[in-house]
């Protein structure tokens, strides 16, 4: 409404109400007039203040607040003058007195329920009983101290300033929920969705039933408010929200939450959204499930698998991302201006990175703050760049990530190893052309993900190679310590998995799973629900692996202890091999950075210590703080003293001889 409308209809609303009072006043007056009681200057009869109701209700830009107060709650005519007669006590003048006189007791200025029950029409005992509207409701509340029909009725604060057009939440709701903006305009999907959400809501409005509860499942939190919304905006609604982990948590204030929560959304004219997904534990989704099925009215809930209710029938609708296309018109929408040089651009954002809308704008809005830019090389990379910070909050939490710094020079290892390396990355830059354009993925394949197993003894180069494949594709490398994961309560691995792979769906980072023995040893037979449990861990994992639109790359330094069934559901198993003293050679070549000052080392006197690659760069290192608190350049003898120092840490035997002649 806008501003000068909304000026319109308080100034209306303001008018009817005052009419509509003024037909109560002419009704009691009436009653007190046959009692002999004298009529206060200015009491118009009731035919007259119909009239004037009349003539107030005409043109009004939108119903009275009144009217539809009365409607959502479904008030009779008599329960409309029981509440009028509140509200008349707080704004209208003279009306004490007057109650005062039909009551018979100067000290009783207030109406009272016996009072409407003699002067006002179509009267009817039920209208005060604990379940009727205005009690169950919290309309009005009954004084303490008199009988039912003698005691002091008192309009509810919020609902008088309700009635005269001041439209705000219930202060006892407002750490509890929040209002959800209207939305923008909808991708195709999603406004198929708010259509389809909308249909189980369109009945008549005398259907005493509780409506459905309305699932949004998916992992698109964002998309399925602003369906909601949409679908609410629809059908003439607001929307709030709130969130599962925000309840309170005893059942109690639960129970009373949602009483409050029903009668504001009869006042406001609202849905609500109760948003599932950082619930965890399933103390905390039962609560959340209960509240849901208490709250009358239009409830939505939003979560990344289905609640179960018990007692109120459920419509399940999965929202998914946006389409490719889809989202290729977000950026498009974001990018304003930039748009006409980023069309290539585009193309490589939308197949490598599964952004929301949230995030498609946000990263938008970063670009453009950057701009203008020199060619569309540079777009691109502002782009790429922003989609990748992005992508990254949910998955921060999670796992730990690594700033990837080698590249393939870096690698020493054969050259049929750093091949297989190669086409890893060639299948992760090439996944969209092939399974899509070239259509693969309608040949039945069992998932679309990559998967890769690095197995080795430590040091031989998993981490580093994993580092190159992150720099040479752009992406973000992520290390998630499988022991860590694995929980010894049932279901509960699978439910930290779960959440590593739907936090990384959306830039599509690289998953480096160390320790991956402590999930996939052996698989033995079936002897226990230990063992059936250990299978439906490994099998889940598999699964997820299949399915992650990125890259997962697992690490073991005991493939033998793997299980070939799991093996070959891998797409690249590659062997890190111990280097062999050429490659060791050319290791301890290329570890001194070009400042490190060095003199007499021998290379191939230190190639012939039987060492990973790893140990190597600790050795180095070491030997250079050696040396820089010696004031001294590197020399073999603080690399001898290094070398003791790491075969102490690994309680590994340093034969003299290996060491001898280096000083």
């Amino acid at each position: 409404m806008s501003p000068s409308r909304a000026d319109s209809w308080q100034e209306a609303n303001q008018r009817q109400l005052t009419a509509a009072l003024g037909v109560v006043r002419a009704r009691i007056a009436r009653h007190a007039s046959l009692l002999g009681v004298g009529l206060p200057e200015g009491t118009d009869d009731v035919d007259t203040a119909l009239a004037a109701l009349a003539e107030a209700e005409v043109g009004i830009p939108a119903p009275p607040a009144l009217e539809s107060l009365c409607q959502a709650f479904r008030l009779s005519p008599f329960e409309r003058d029981i509440l009028l007669c509140c509200v008349s006590l707080e704004l209208g003048t003279g009306f004490g007195a007057l109650f005062a006189s039909v009551n018979g007791d100067p000290r009783k200025p207030w109406p009272t329920f016996g009072m409407a029950l003699a002067s006002l029409p179509e009267a009817h005992w039920s209208a005060l009983t604990p379940v009727a509207p205005l009690r169950r409701w919290e309309l009005v509340s009954l004084a303490p101290g008199e009988g039912l029909t003698s005691c002091a009725l008192r309009i509810d604060e919020r609902v008088l300033h309700h009635l005269v057009g001041l439209s705000y939440l219930d202060r006892r709701l407002q750490e509890f929920m929040a209002p959800v903006p209207p939305p923008r305009e909808l991708p195709v999907s999603h406004q198929a969705l708010a259509e389809r959400l909308r249909q189980p809501w369109e009945r008549a409005p005398d259907v005493d039933e509780p409506m459905p509860l309305v699932q949004l499942c998916g992992l698109e939190p964002d998309g399925a408010q602003a369906i909601a919304s949409a679908a609410c905006a629809s059908l003439g609604l607001q929307l709030h929200v709130t969130r599962a982990t925000q309840l309170p948590a005893g059942a109690e204030e639960r129970a009373a939450l949602a009483r409050w929560w029903e009668r504001e959304a009869l006042l406001l004219g609202s849905g609500l959204l109760l948003e599932c997904d950082e619930a965890t534990g399933a103390d905390a989704l039962r609560a959340a499930t209960a509240f849901a099925e208490r709250v009358q009215g239009v409830v939505i809930v939003s979560s990344r698998e289905s609640l179960r209710p018990r007692s109120r029938a459920a419509i399940h609708l999965e929202v998914k991302r946006p389409t490719r296309v889809e989202q290729r018109l977000l950026w498009t929408q974001a990018l304003g201006p930039e748009v006409t040089a980023a069309h290539g651009a585009l193309e490589r954002i939308t197949t490598q990175f599964d952004l929301p809308m949230r995030s498609i704008r946000a990263a938008g809005s970063d670009v453009r703050e950057q701009g203008p830019f020199a060619d569309e090389g540079a777009l691109g990379a502002a782009l790429w760049a922003a989609c990748r910070v992005q992508s990254r909050p949910q998955l921060e939490e999670l796992a730990q990530r690594i700033e990837p710094t080698a590249g393939w020079e870096d690698l020493v290892m054969p050259p049929e190893k750093k091949a297989i390396l190669r086409e890893i990355a060639a299948s992760v830059r090439q996944r969209a052309r092939v399974y899509e354009t070239w259509g693969f993925a309608s040949k039945g394949m069992r998932g679309l993900g990559i998967s890769a197993l690095f197995s080795g003894a430590s040091g031989t180069g998993k981490t580093m190679a994993a580092e190159v494949l992150a720099l040479e594709l752009g992406l973000d490398l992520y290390r998630i310590d499988l022991s860590q994961v694995v929980s010894k309560y049932i279901g509960e691995t699978e439910k930290n998995l779960r959440r590593v792979f739907d936090a990384a769906q959306e830039g599509g980072a690289i998953l480096l799973f160390d320790e991956a023995d402590a999930l996939f040893g052996k698989r033995t037979e079936v002897r226990d629900s230990h063992d059936r449990y250990a299978n439906i861990e490994v099998s889940y994992l598999l699964q997820q692996m299949e399915s992650y639109g990125g890259l997962a790359i697992l690490t073991t330094n005991m493939k033998d202890a793997l299980d070939t069934a799991f093996l070959r559901r891998l797409r690249f198993v590659l062997q890190f091999p111990f280097p062999d003293a050429p490659q060791r050679t050319e290791i301890w070549r290329r570890m001194f950075p070009a400042a490190t000052p060095t003199e007499g080392l021998d290379m191939a006197r230190l190639a012939r210590l039987s060492v990973t690659g790893g140990n190597i760069r600790t050795i180095a290192l070491n030997a250079a703080f050696l040396a820089a608190d010696a004031g001294e350049p590197v020399r073999m003898a603080h690399l001898q003293r290094a070398v003791r120092s790491e075969f102490s840490k690994l309680d590994k035997p340093l034969a003299e001889a290996e060491v001898s002649g280096w000083t």
